[in-house]
């Protein structure tokens, strides 16, 4: 089963009213989820497996969500700059002991 949406995107398999509504901070949590799926620190939701580690592409994603910070910064709420912020110091401390093992240091 598929459908349109009002912008013309295609829906296969799936209700879209099962999904949350899109917001500032799911779309951190997506980001920070990707970055800790890449440090190999939580299983690929679609595959179940923990994956290999990579660290390059765990980095880009921190990198986003630093720039988001930065273009962001005066017009978040108190809630999404608490998250970011937050979101930003675990993944840096979780990314720096990742790559320690990675260097066998």
């Amino acid at each position: 089963m598929s459908d349109s949406d009002s912008r013309g995107f295609t829906m296969v398999g799936s209700d879209e009213s099962d999904l949350p509504k899109p917001d500032f901070a799911g779309f951190l949590i997506s980001l920070g989820s990707s970055a800790f799926v890449h440090m190999g620190l939580v299983p690929d939701p679609e595959s179940g497996q923990t994956r290999t580690p990579n660290l390059a592409i765990a980095r880009q994603t921190i990198d986003m969500l630093e720039l988001l910070e930065e273009k962001t910064r005066g017009n978040l709420t108190d809630d999404e700059t608490t998250l970011l912020r937050n979101l930003l110091t675990d993944l840096r401390m979780r990314f720096v002991t990742a790559a320690r093992g990675k260097n066998g240091a």
